[in-house]
């Protein structure tokens, strides 16, 4: 919805009543007695002190106590300060701290007083201290000055109460704003007003506290007390943080009403917008703004383009930039910074160009980060980058010609410039003189002579391994060695992947034994890597060798290759060989997770080892594994396709009293395994129990139980159980279709079967051969031969006609037979016959 649609020409910016109603216990309408009237404001205070000023004598007094502090370390025995005890005054100990540059020296000041024969603190004293405490951002020793406060039965006036209340929530501490607001309220130490309330609020809002700031709102009205513009911008500010944006514009329209709305506000707003990514809506906000004579503040336009750049909205931000220029807001380096970097990153390197020359212009000297950034974004495209390095040369001082250089190598790498990364850094090796062309002119001038150091080579590698020219990362990094630049366990810990990730399994180990001799000791990454590779490579002598040497640096090999290896070996038949791994692993203090026996145990049961399955099964359970669902259902799964359906129920009570609850799968394997068995009435139970349980049947459940019963003769059934699937709003698909067709047609339902066989295909469900086929056959039992001609036209047009060599070919030829033989369909099949849809049977049984 575009702000053009929310803002009024009436100054009411937008409207929204759906969230929060005109009697919410929260906002008033317009009408609400406890809303201020629009042209009574208030600030919020800074500070609350006494009124009177402090006389010449106090002050004398004041600063003598000043002088005394500052110059000599804390003693409370010091007789000097000892001399001046009986002339302390409130006053005068609020002057004094307000004087004290020094937090700890303040607040040894403030323990020293309070412990004085016959002086007790009052609230200005202790807002002093909190004030100084907040500023110094100590926040255990505010804590503890607001437990004191209480403690002390300190009375305070509202005023007051929101000062503490503000100084403890500008270092977040907002529980404690919170408690203390209570526990003053509770004692009668304080009655709190709308400042105060405000001034909670405020605390509150920081910390996206939204049902205690309403819950805080609703005591403002029950008192009676006023809402005004700062009572409010704490709740928008809330719902802003929050993103709960109807509610926001809610409250806005409230503030509109009333006159309350700011550029403060408003900009709260904007950068809502910002986060909530309605970035075209921010920039409108703020133009309608500059319209009502409003804008935003320095601080807040800096926000915004953070904002947008972080969301690659570089067409906003230049918009910003550009508005920045035209209120003449200072541009600093780290605005040009951020601009140039977001431009960078969309590859707009004409614009980053361009600010990069309104600095200039400007003169503001660009950083090393700016250089770095526009060297970098530039690929072989050798003329920009000549350019570019041309206007960049005479900024950069002799010392960071090495960045400069690493720079252009990333940004080449960065753009798929590799090639020329290569060259370039050859060049600069000496081993490719003619490389670089136009950039080896300046890494390689005499007077200015580049230093390559271990960065040079690192991203240059690393985007070799990142192309997958893992053998050119492998000459590189050994040209770096040989030159004298140490590798890093990192340089070591890429190739070592790359290699392994290749099955490059003696290079790797090979790589693993340098690394050793340059003193680098090998990561749990390094182990496992190699671990990795040879669990593809399904050598379990190697993998568990492995397993032993990664015990001894206390490195614990990762389960998802164990899990792979434990998943080949069964792929190819070797489930007692994973078995053997798993209890290798086990001996060597590596015990798998259940995923890995889980894909152990279906191994064995592929192998037609249901038996040895359970075995390693009750083996694990044995050993305190607690098996999930997935590792019974595929148990259950075995035992029913082997027809041992009681044991796979027995299986379904243990892992219900394990606390497990079972799938719509696990459900599922056991009505078809009872169907199989013949047991339908057990597997009708078995839906009855997954219902007990929540559990949603599914399609599958359905036309597995709709097959069984047709299979048993109970096709009534079947169409009962059908339709309840469709009243739980399980919508059967093509294959519950096809079950449902066959079935009818196998108990002789040949009416029914067609009128859903029509239903099938008026919801665009393409039949397959095999359903024309059965019911072709119940016509025939039916000895319905204009139905059987319908069918077989249909099949000939929707090219679903078997070949001859077919196994269902020997129905379609006695349904030509049968349909040859009678007046009504006889001159119909002989002209398909002519047409050659459909083949000339006599034919067929005279080459037979």
């Amino acid at each position: 919805m575009a702000l053009s649609r929310i803002i009024k020409p009436n100054q009411i910016l937008f409207k929204s009543t759906k969230l929060i109603p005109p009697n919410s216990s929260l906002l008033h309408s317009c009408k609400s007695p406890l809303f201020f009237p629009s042209n009574q404001r208030r600030p919020i205070c800074a500070k609350h002190r006494n009124d009177n000023f402090l006389s010449s004598d106090q002050i004398n007094i004041s600063n003598a106590f000043i002088s005394i502090l500052i110059k000599h370390p804390f003693s409370p025995n010091n007789p000097e300060l000892n001399n001046l005890v009986p002339l302390l005054t409130h006053k005068i100990v609020e002057s004094v701290l307000n004087n004290l540059k020094n937090w700890r020296l303040a607040q040894q000041f403030f323990t020293w007083v309070s412990s004085l024969p016959g002086y007790k603190h009052n609230i200005y004293t202790y807002n002093a201290m909190a004030s100084i405490l907040s500023r110094a951002r100590q926040n255990a020793q505010l804590k503890a000055l607001a437990l004191d406060v209480v403690d002390s039965n300190c009375s305070m006036n509202p005023g007051a109460l929101g000062f503490f209340i503000r100084c403890l929530g500008s270092v977040g501490l907002v529980d404690e704003a919170n408690n203390l607001f209570d526990q003053v309220k509770r004692i009668g130490l304080c009655v709190p007003n709308s400042y105060s309330y405000n001034c909670l609020l405020e605390a509150l809002s920081k910390s996206n506290l939204i049902d205690l700031v309403e819950t805080r709102l609703k005591e403002m009205r029950n008192l009676g007390l006023e809402f005004d513009k700062y009572t409010l911008t704490p709740v928008l500010q809330v719902y802003c943080i929050a993103g709960q944006f109807d509610k926001a514009l809610s409250v806005l329209n409230e503030m509109l009403e009333r006159g309350w709305v700011d550029e403060h506000v408003l900009s709260i707003l904007v950068v809502a917008f910002s986060k909530w990514g309605e970035v075209d809506k921010a920039i409108e906000l703020i133009d309608r703004m500059e319209e009502r004579g409003m804008r935003l503040n320095e601080k807040t336009f800096y926000v915004l383009i953070h904002g947008f750049v972080k969301e690659s909205r570089m067409d906003k931000a230049l918009c910003l930039f550009d508005k920045i220029r035209k209120l003449g807001f200072c541009r600093s380096v780290s605005l040009f910074d951020v601009m140039i970097g977001g431009l960078c990153k969309n590859n707009e390197r004409e614009k980053a160009l361009s600010l990069y020359s309104e600095m200039k212009e400007l003169g503001i000297d660009p950083d090393f980060g700016i250089l770095t950034k526009l060297i970098s974004s530039f690929s072989e495209e050798e003329e920009e980058m000549d350019r570019l390095l041309q206007q960049c040369w005479e900024y950069v001082g002799s010392q960071p010609k090495n960045l400069l250089f690493n720079s252009v190598l990333e940004g080449l790498v960065r753009n798929g410039s590799i090639d020329t990364a290569c060259n370039l850094i050859q060049s600069v090796m000496g081993n490719n003189r003619n490389g670089g062309s136009v950039l080896v002119k300046y890494f390689l001038n005499e007077k200015e002579v580049v230093t390559l150091n271990t960065n040079s080579f690192t991203s240059v590698i690393n985007g070799l391994l990142g192309a997958g020219k893992v053998d050119m990362a492998l000459s590189l990094f050994r040209e770096m060695v040989q030159f004298g630049c140490n590798p890093t366990l990192s340089h070591y810990n890429d190739l070592i992947d790359a290699l392994c990730k290749l099955n490059r399994l003696e290079e790797s180990y090979e790589l693993l034994r340098q690394m050793k001799e340059m003193g680098l000791e090998p990561t749990h990454f390094t182990h496992n890597c190699i671990f990795g590779c040879l669990c593809r490579l399904e050598d379990v002598e190697g993998a568990v060798e492995l397993v032993r040497k990664m015990r001894f640096y206390g490195h614990e090999p990762w389960i998802k290759y164990s899990t792979l290896l434990v998943k080949n070996l069964c792929k190819h038949e070797k489930a007692v060989e994973a078995c053997k791994f798993l209890t290798d692993m086990a001996q060597e203090g590596f015990l798998p997770d259940i995923i890995t026996y889980s894909a152990a145990v279906n191994g064995l049961i592929k192998i037609k080892s249901v038996d040895k399955g359970l075995e390693l099964f009750q083996e694990i359970c044995s050993r305190g594994y607690c098996p999930d669902v997935i590792s019974y259902n595929i148990l259950i799964k075995a035992l029913c396709k082997a027809k041992r359906v009681a044991e796979a129920e027995g299986l379904l009570n243990d892992m219900m009293l394990k606390g497990l609850v079972p799938s719509e799968v696990t459900y599922n394997y056991l009505i078809d395994g009872w169907c199989k068995n013949g047991e339908i009435d057990r597997a009708m139970l078995c839906l009855s129990k997954m219902f007990g349980k929540e559990r949603e049947a599914n399609v599958i459940t359905y036309a597995t139980l709709v097959d069984g019963l047709c299979n048993f003769g109970r096709p009534d059934d079947a169409l009962k159980l059908w339709d309840e699937m469709g009243r739980k709003g399980c919508i059967p698909n093509r294959i519950a279709y096809h079950t449902l067709v066959n079935g009818l047609c196998k108990c002789g339902r040949s009416s029914a079967a067609l009128v859903h066989f029509n239903e099938m295909k008026e919801k665009e469900m393409r039949p397959d051969s095999y359903i024309y086929i059965a019911l072709i056959s119940a016509f025939l039992s039916d000895t319905n031969l204009p139905c059987v001609l319908d069918m077989l036209k249909e099949m000939v047009d929707v090219g679903n006609l078997p070949d001859p060599l077919d196994k269902n070919f020997p129905i379609i030829r006695g349904a030509i037979c049968k349909l040859l033989e009678d007046a009504r369909t006889s001159f119909s099949i002989k002209h398909l016959i002519a047409e050659g849809k459909i083949p000339d049977v006599s034919l067929l049984e005279g080459a037979e």
